[in-house]
C-alpha cells in the first residue's frame, strides 16, 4: 500500500472478482444462520419467489467489499467507516467484481474516503458503497 501523500484522486483499488458457488453460498449461510431458502433451493426460489435463479447474499457483496477496502488498505491503517447498499440482485454463477476509487483525500486527518461496488460482467452496480480510511502509517 502507498503512503497516502503518495495517493491521488481517482485512483482505483485493486479489482477482486468472485464466482458464487452452491458450496458457498451454503457455507456463508450456514455461518450467519440464514435459513432464507432463496439462497440455496432453486426450485423454490424460481417457483415460489419467482427469482431466475438461487440468489447471492446481499450482505455477502457487503463482506466481499470489505475485504476488498482491507486487503488494499492493508496494515497502514484502519476502516473508520463503511456502508453499502444492495440495489440488484445477483444470481448463482454470476461473476461479480469489486471495485473501488478515491472519491477524497484529507491529509489533515490522514483519511481516504472510497467509492466502491460490486458490478456485474456487464459493469452494472448491484451494490453501490462508500468507506472511509484512516491511515496510521
Amino acid at each position: 500500500m502507498p503512503r497516502i501523500s503518495e495517493l491521488h484522486l481517482g485512483d482505483e483499488i485493486p479489482t477482486r472478482i468472485y464466482v458464487p458457488t452452491n458450496v458457498s453460498l451454503f457455507l456463508y449461510n450456514a455461518a450467519i444462520w440464514n435459513p432464507h431458502r432463496i439462497h440455496y433451493d432453486e426450485r423454490y426460489t424460481t417457483e415460489v419467489e419467482g427469482h431466475p435463479g438461487v440468489v447471492v447474499d446481499g450482505p455477502l457483496q457487503g463482506d466481499w467489499l470489505t475485504q476488498a477496502v482491507l486487503e488494499w488498505l492493508g496494515e497502514d491503517g484502519q476502516l473508520v467507516e463503511f456502508e453499502y447498499s444492495n440495489r440488484r440482485a445477483a444470481y448463482l454463477g454470476a461473476r461479480l467484481t469489486s471495485i473501488g476509487r478515491i472519491s477524497a483525500i484529507d491529509l489533515q486527518a490522514n483519511t481516504v474516503s472510497l467509492e466502491i461496488a460490486i458490478v456485474d460482467e456487464e459493469g452494472t452496480v448491484l451494490t453501490p458503497g462508500t468507506a472511509l480510511v484512516r491511515f496510521t502509517r
